[in-house]
């Protein structure tokens, strides 16, 4: 392997040969790169950085052909333990239990492969000091849930072991039995032919898309409310979109995303779960298509977060206005009708 001088970074090149056709690419990976282990091999592959003719492939399962070039980028290792950023927060309530963030769209909530810094947790340890040592395990200190990269709004993290605990406990009921609640906001494609409904499928991982979850019989139990809040029209009058609020009853990862793509209402901007809704864009408006255009990310923000607070027992009950972007995709589609 060649190393960049620069960034410490080990770069390997090789042809799939002919005795290769149509075998995985992990498969030829761990055939013929010895120095690095199955398992680092498919991380790598997961986080992006190996391209097959200089485009990176995500999918351990793509089958490669006869005369293709694969490049691995193995990134210089990192410290075993996060170290503190001075990253930004727009904190809406702290005490010495818990704070409250408002997460902007782009940040990740913890380290994992491909984000090793600038992440949450790199913010919360230079805010919070020596104080979140040790709650919750090395890499996510503090963290009892999380959102998308690029979902916006908002998140409690503990501070303490004992308020790691009833965060933990509470997030685990998910108002079922008590106060806890999370509400998302989800403009998302078509328009419901009902004011409000439950979604209850089980979520476990794509059997062949590995970054993503779908609805499976095999998977773990996972359950939405939805009530619709608004409906847009199209340039052509004909319903094109919809505001969904959501609330959960479980917390499967990507669940609301995949369970509004389950129904046939994917979010908008959703390029993992809602490709194939992008002709639909040509139905909205000049000024929906430009807002959809530059929000760039699933349209879906957690607007509501009520919980019992660790020590005190007092209901606490926080909203969030949408962003910038979301506000403009709704003022947007709004002008529409």
């Amino acid at each position: 392997m060649q190393q960049d001088a620069a960034t410490g970074a080990r770069r390997l090149e090789l042809t799939v040969g002919d005795d290769e056709a149509s075998v995985r690419l992990d498969r030829v990976l761990a055939a013929r790169v010895q120095e690095l282990s199955r398992s680092r091999l498919k991380a790598l592959i997961l986080a992006g950085h190996v391209s097959v003719k200089a485009a990176p492939v995500r999918d351990p399962a793509y089958h490669v052909t006869p005369g293709d070039t694969i490049t691995i980028e193995v990134p210089q290792a990192v410290p075993a333990e996060p170290a503190g950023e001075d990253i930004e927060l727009d904190i809406v309530y702290e005490d010495d239990d818990i704070i409250v963030i408002d997460k902007p769209r782009g940040l990740v909530v913890h380290p994992a492969a491909g984000h090793e810094t600038g992440t949450l947790v790199n913010a919360l340890i230079a805010h919070c000091g020596a104080s979140l040592s040790g709650i919750g395990g090395v890499k996510r200190p503090g963290i009892v849930h999380r959102l998308d990269k690029d979902t916006t709004g908002l998140m409690v993290v503990a501070k303490n072991d004992r308020a790691h605990q009833s965060l933990t406990a509470q997030f685990a009921d998910h108002g079922r039995t008590g106060p806890m609640r999370r509400g998302y906001m989800a403009f998302v494609w078509g328009v419901p032919n009902r004011q409000r409904g439950t979604v209850d499928a089980p979520i476990e991982r794509h059997p062949h898309a590995r970054e993503k979850m779908a609805v499976r019989e095999s998977g773990r139990e996972a359950v939405t409310h939805w009530e619709m809040r608004e409906s847009f029209g199209g340039r052509d009058g004909n319903p094109v979109a919809a505001l969904l609020e959501c609330q959960l009853e479980t917390g499967r990862t990507h669940q609301i995303r995949v369970h509004l793509a389950h129904i046939g209402h994917p979010l908008m901007g959703d390029g993992t779960y809602g490709p194939h809704f992008k002709t639909k864009a040509s139905r909205l408006g000049p000024a929906s298509q430009k807002a959809l255009t530059a929000l760039g990310r699933q349209a879906l923000h957690a607007y509501l977060l009520a919980l019992e607070h660790p020590r005190t027992g007092e209901i606490l009950h926080w909203e969030s206005p949408f962003p910038e972007d979301l506000a403009l995709l709704q003022n947007a589609l709004r002008a529409t009708l």
